[in-house]
């Protein structure tokens, strides 16, 4: 057996499907049978079990699929290794960031890296807070931007604290928010709760005939154009011409979302993602 052996086996875990594992491998799926059938007589065990529903490790397998997985591991900390000896800052940044943090700020934040740090391999994802929150919590990534409050008990530091406005076209100025059109967007549900709670506080009710769409930038483009209200965060309001109210709760609490960098301790340990973190930190502080 070899490395690539080891992800063989990873993505046939992780898809149970020869058929999906063999496009991920870029290889047909004939190969992929074969080489499954040269492990198995390498090791004299049955590693799968094919069935209508897909493929199921045997016990032999699962074992097996144990200890590929700690060797590719410590395949992984032996380059990290080697690359922190090096003159140069060189490796791989695993770094989750949210939606929105992405959409405004992000591409400042990666142009400054990427020619601070060309030997980087940066590996970038996007998605909803509470989705990165899960992958670096499970040790999926080293650096996550996340907005919204989570529990941490790594590093975690604040980096802006924005305003939840009420948006209006200009023409819309001064109107009672129950008389335009609410134009809905898909976010993560606990700016859904909140939102809904701000709502219900001060007892408007969003039009049954309304507008949702799926993300934040087409909803402030339909508010432009006078077709609706929406409530979103400061972050996106750059060069918007219309009507912004920033919004409190019932109880005189204005209601605000933080923003906040984590990372694990093994971060501060890979120049590549102790360096992203600076650059994070250093961005905050002048105000993208």
């Amino acid at each position: 057996m070899d490395e690539r052996d080891f992800e063989l086996l990873d993505i046939l875990e992780k898809t149970k499907n020869i058929t999906h594992a063999a496009d991920l491998l870029y290889v047909t799926q004939s190969s992929l049978s074969k080489r499954i059938t040269a492990i198995e007589n390498e090791l004299g065990v049955t590693l799968l079990i094919r069935s209508r529903q897909g493929i199921h490790f045997t016990p032999e397998g699962e074992e097996v699929l144990k200890y590929t997985t700690q060797a590719a591991r410590q395949l992984t900390l032996m380059r990290e290794a080697l690359n922190i000896s090096r003159s140069y800052v060189c490796g791989t940044l695993n770094a989750g960031i949210s939606i929105n943090y992405a959409l405004y700020q992000l591409p400042d934040v990666l142009a400054r890296y990427r020619k601070q740090y060309p030997h980087v391999n940066t590996h970038v994802i996007t998605d909803q807070s509470r989705n990165i929150y899960m992958q670096i919590a499970q040790g999926l990534i080293d650096v996550a931007i996340i907005r919204g409050e989570y529990p941490w008990k790594e590093h975690k530091v604040l980096l802006d604290r924005e305003n939840i406005c009420a948006i209006c076209s200009a023409k819309d100025k001064g109107k009672h928010l129950g008389e335009i059109p609410y134009i809905g967007r898909k976010t993560d549900m606990v700016f859904e709760r909140e939102t809904a709670q701000w709502m219900r506080e001060h007892n408007i009710q969003p039009q049954q005939h309304g507008i949702f769409v799926d993300n934040i930038t087409t909803c402030v483009e339909m508010v432009t154009r006078g077709l609706g209200w929406a409530i979103v965060p400061e972050i996106c309001l750059n060069g918007f011409s219309g009507d912004i109210r920033p919004l409190t709760f019932a109880n005189g609490e204005p209601f605000v979302r933080s923003t906040y960098i984590m990372y694990t301790d093994t971060a501060l340990s890979l120049p590549q993602a102790e360096a992203f973190i600076n650059i994070v930190r250093n961005q905050e502080n002048k105000g993208v």
